[in-house]
């Protein structure tokens, strides 16, 4: 219990001066002074690799994570070292569409100051690992030299806002990216902090002698806050998993506006019952032109609502469950002034990618690309980088980032599409069309060797776990089969394993809870099926499985509909 005379439970204004239990995050952000803390302190200490305990949670709302290489945690401790830390940059790309020269100088800072390697987020953002904190500055200074930014990347504040990668035929993408970008823009904290930190005063287009935080306040909100925009009949964004969401509605061939959700979210804790994944609840329709006004007022009540004593419950989900869905509508109507509107009716088809060559009304061309794990490397088998590289330079369109890690070359011209394919080929970059219905719908997150919160592998284990699935896949048929899958190496949920139709979270080294019954669309939690299960298990529990799905499902039957209607599981009520 501590005594905060500025703020109330709610980290907003309070004249009252009473006493509330505020978590050790909520007083630095307070005495953060808007996010700079001591980090420019921390930057020059080279006594250690690492920040100040308080800086490492404020350097989240720069965009970054402390981190450490857990590989040689054991043999660092014998010869009496610290971790070996770095950290890693997360990138914003708002509706995940990028130039060819960003993608280009992306990599080539990745391969200059990080790892070698970038990654493709589940947020439609790039990664850099293994930065070394003496280069994390000119680091970011690059980035945004390249009009990327990685402000809001990470922290209590809105991340990167996604938007369908691939919804030209819809008519209505580019209203809606459009719509994505301002959304982002108008949540972007406005704290001079950043620019004065990484880019040393320059480029501040705000002039004022003093910070302020007109949406967030002066302790931003309780926990992170995700939001998407979803154009039907795709959800490859998982709208559902998303704090607040917008479904493109046409009217007539036009955007006419959008149905709102709100509440979803992924992560949930082990052992904790007060915690849980959890899909967004469908609360109205508005006009295109109040996006801006209902996502800050949805903001604002999370600001002023959220729960600041306990981060574990401090998401928007946990906030309208214990205040009520009704509570949370009547509020975010008497703070917009007008009522929302019926819910209208559309149809979500897949939460999938949709792979291969596509072409738009304009004549120009798609490639969407399967990127396993979202990692952009070169090894001995694969010279993907290199390849991306070379296409990067001779292509005048775009590259858009997916929700499920993947990469889309976009907006290829017909005169160079056959240049884009030869590079394809020398390299052996397979299409999509060559790899098992399962592999082309895995996610997974990084997990270890470098995420702090890591129980588990995950992104370098899950494609070893396909292979040995795939062979009972094909003894069953099913090779081709659409099946998601989907691997986090803790259970905060990061690559969306709960509505995938088979979850694999990790518990322990080499042991995974497993979940059945998601369903194909994004909309649906699955079940805790079996716990702690290590490889031979999982084997062996999900073989006859696939042996009764090859057997007695119902024609086009989807894998997690069918352990549904079977009763493997039981649907989530």
């Amino acid at each position: 219990m501590s005594t905060n005379k500025d703020y109330n439970f709610f980290g907003m204004e309070d004249t009252r001066k009473q006493e509330v239990p505020l978590t050790e995050v909520e007083h630095i952000k307070e005495n953060s002074r808007f996010l700079r803390g001591t980090i420019d302190e921390s930057l020059i200490d080279n006594i250690t690799g690492a920040l100040r305990a308080a800086d490492t949670h404020l350097i989240k709302f720069h965009g970054s994570y402390q981190q450490s290489d857990r590989d040689v945690e054991s043999e660092r401790k014998k010869q009496k070292l610290e971790p070996l830390y770095s950290f890693m940059i997360r990138i914003r790309v708002p509706g995940g569409i990028a130039s060819p020269s960003q993608f280009l100088r992306i990599i080539e800072l990745g391969d200059v100051y990080g790892n070698g390697t970038v990654k493709l987020t589940s947020r439609q953002a790039f990664q850099l690992h293994g930065v070394f904190k003496h280069n994390l500055k000119q680091t970011i200074r690059k980035i945004n030299d390249t009009l990327l930014d990685t402000i809001a990347a990470c922290g209590d504040v809105n991340r990167n806002v996604m938007c369908n990668p691939l919804s030209e035929l819809s008519g209505i993408h580019n209203e809606v990216y459009t719509d994505a970008v301002r959304t982002s823009i108008h949540l972007t904290p406005h704290t001079k902090a950043y620019h004065e930190i990484w880019l040393d005063k320059q480029l501040v287009a705000n002039t004022r002698d003093e910070d302020e935080e007109p949406i967030y306040g002066k302790t931003y909100l309780p926990r992170k806050f995700k939001m998407a925009f979803a154009i039907p009949p795709d959800n490859d964004v998982d709208i559902y998993a998303n704090d607040l969401g917008f479904i493109a509605i046409k009217d007539q061939g036009q955007l006419a506006g959008y149905n709102v959700v709100v509440g979803g979210g992924m992560g949930m804790t082990f052992g904790n019952a007060d915690t849980y994944p959890r899909i967004a609840s469908n609360i109205g329709f508005i006009p295109k032109e109040m996006v801006l006004r209902v996502s800050e007022e949805v903001v604002k009540i999370q600001r002023d609502n959220g729960n600041r004593s306990d981060r574990k419950l401090a998401r928007l989900k946990y906030t309208i469950d214990r205040l009520g869905l009704d509570w949370f509508i009547n509020e975010l109507q008497k703070r917009l002034g007008f009522k929302l509107q019926p819910w209208r009716p559309f149809t979500f088809t897949s939460n999938s990618d949709r792979y291969g060559w596509s072409r738009t009304t304009s004549g120009l061309w798609h490639l969407a690309l399967f990127i396993e794990g979202g990692r952009i490397w070169d090894s001995n088998a694969l010279q993907l980088k290199k390849a991306l590289v070379e296409i990067a330079l001779i292509h005048n369109g775009d590259f858009r980032l997916t929700g499920n890690q993947n990469l889309v070359i976009a907006n290829i011209s017909s005169s160079t599409k056959p240049r884009i394919t030869a590079i394809l080929n020398r390299y052996g970059i397979n299409q999509a069309s060559v790899f098992t219905g399962m592999r082309i719908n895995s996610l997974a997150c990084v997990a270890l060797n470098t995420c702090p919160l890591a129980f588990a592998e995950a992104e370098r284990y899950l494609p070893s776990l396909i292979d040995k699935l795939e062979e009972i896949l094909k003894e069953n048929g099913l090779e081709k089969e659409s099946i998601s899958i989907r691997m986090t190496g803790c259970p905060n949920g990061c690559a969306r394993p709960y509505i995938a139709e088979i979850g694999l979270v990790g518990k322990s080294i080499g042991h995974y809870n497993l979940y059945l019954g998601g369903n194909t669309t994004g909309s649906r939690i699955n079940v805790l099926y079996r716990e702690t299960l290590n490889e031979q298990q999982i084997i062996g529990v999900l073989s006859p499985i696939f042996k009764s799905f090859s057997q007695e499902r119902i024609k086009n039957e989807p894998f997690g509909d069918f352990v549904i209607r079977r009763g493997i599981v039981s649907e989530e009520s």
